[in-house]
């Protein structure tokens, strides 16, 4: 029987980072490691954690299609995207901040990364393909599907699951700013991804982070304190929101080319906390990656 799919959130894009920063290096100490099979082995993880209908060029020939039916109990599709650290649940708030290093990684370094270029690609369009459909409802995003105890309970192959396929959404009246936040980050650094490789597809991306941005300014809460039961002790949001509203106006900035984003941060300085010095960065933390993204406006 094939394994089971898992992942560590921030772990793989932290590695395909670092694959291409040695790739970088101009003579090699020790001919050792192979940091082009590193890097080719980074982004071939992420196939073999898709769900929904695999397309005809799935690498991970093990892999079958599976959760074809995620969203119908909510009158919504929400198939495909990515499961989640060993389990069959996708979790929003990783996979929008692993989306969001994806993009990152390919708008620094996506010159370095030879053949596996159109790769990365793929793997970040998997993701916002399914970010759009959560987000598709003005007011709305479904943040997971899945219920994380009655699959941690069961073992099992994403194909062959019989467990609970809950879904859990933000809204008005239960907010979630660091989830949104991050998704609109995500999908703003991905239309920089496809800015010129696919323009339409670039702008729809864009206008999506917008909108999602400021439902996420607009109605400020924790989505742990929304949706404690289901997300925690999971995917909790201990640092709280306010860092994925400025990392979400940092890169919407990034994107758009917009002051606004600008101005908003430093609106925004003492009441999100934008002068915090934190030495961490992570799917929870976002103060290191926004002091480094700000830099570099």
């Amino acid at each position: 029987m094939a394994p089971k799919s898992f992942s560590f959130p921030g772990i793989f894009p932290a590695l395909l980072a670092s694959s291409l920063a040695l790739l970088l290096l101009p003579t090699p100490i020790i001919a050792v490691h192979d940091y082009h099979d590193a890097l080719r082995k980074s982004i071939l993880f992420f196939e073999g954690q898709r769900s929904g209908k695999l397309p005809p060029d799935q690498r991970v020939k093990w892999r079958r299609d599976s959760a074809l039916r995620d969203g119908s109990t909510a009158g919504v599709d929400l198939t495909g995207g990515y499961y989640d650290a060993g389990d069959n649940v996708k979790f929003g708030f990783p996979m929008a901040f692993t989306t969001t290093l994806l993009a990152w990684s390919i708008i620094d370094f996506g010159r370095n990364m030879g053949p596996e270029l159109k790769n990365a690609v793929k793997a970040v369009k998997w993701s916002t393909d399914y970010l759009l459909k959560a987000t598709a409802k003005p007011g709305v995003v479904y943040v997971q599907v899945g219920d994380a105890y009655s699959d941690h309970s069961c073992w099992e192959r994403p194909e062959d699951m019989d467990t609970l396929r809950t879904v859990y959404k933000i809204d008005n009246a239960h907010p979630g700013s660091d989830v949104a936040g991050e998704t609109a980050a995500a999908l703003a650094a991905a239309s920089i991804v496809f800015r010129s490789r696919d323009p339409a597809y670039s702008r729809l991306l864009l206008n999506r982070a917008v909108r999602v941005f400021n439902f996420a300014d607009k109605h400020r809460g924790a989505y742990s304190s929304s949706l404690h039961a289901a997300v925690c002790p999971f995917y909790c949001d201990v640092n709280g929101y306010q860092d994925e509203l400025l990392w979400a106006a940092a890169w919407l900035h990034k994107a758009s080319r917009k002051r606004a984003y600008r101005e908003y941060i430093v609106k925004n300085e003492v009441v999100l906390r934008a002068g915090d010095t934190i030495n961490e960065f992570g799917w929870d933390n976002k103060h290191a990656g926004i002091n480094v993204l700000i830099s570099k406006c």
